[in-house]
């Protein structure tokens, strides 16, 4: 299985180091991260949802400090990582987080709630005609 995916992340707040990004303060909130598996796309969610893992990118820092509470995904053909990320952003997003292969200003955007969250992800993928699907946790 091949596709994008969206990590609905619930943080209390926290600082964390984050690779060569430095110290960057996550307020509380939700936290959407945007990433693709077209290798195999369980295989990376799983790993994302796994507490026993090599700390290898930005969202494995940040995972240490916040809890994934849902998986929105589409299995589209498509690459549509960076699409999808380009209309969550926002004056919330965390600049520079989890883009360092693309030019994308970030794939890391804050919300205030998780159903902005959810209601934002799910209207993206809509948008760019690709069918949603949520993972079960």
């Amino acid at each position: 299985m091949k596709g994008t995916y969206c990590l609905i992340i619930k943080c209390r707040g926290t600082e964390r180091r984050i690779g060569s990004l430095g110290t960057i303060s996550f307020p509380p909130g939700f936290y959407v991260y945007v990433g693709s598996g077209f290798s195999s796309l369980e295989a990376r969610i799983k790993r994302h949802l796994s507490s026993e893992k090599k700390r290898r990118w930005h969202i494995d820092h940040f995972l240490e400090d916040a809890e994934v509470e849902c998986v929105l995904y589409t299995t589209d053909e498509r690459r549509l990582e960076c699409e999808v990320s380009e209309k969550l952003h926002g004056d919330r997003s965390i600049d520079k987080f989890g883009c360092s292969d693309c030019r994308c200003t970030s794939h890391l955007h804050h919300f205030k709630d998780k159903n902005e969250a959810l209601e934002t992800v799910e209207r993206a993928f809509r948008e760019l005609g690709a069918e949603v699907h949520e993972w079960k946790i």
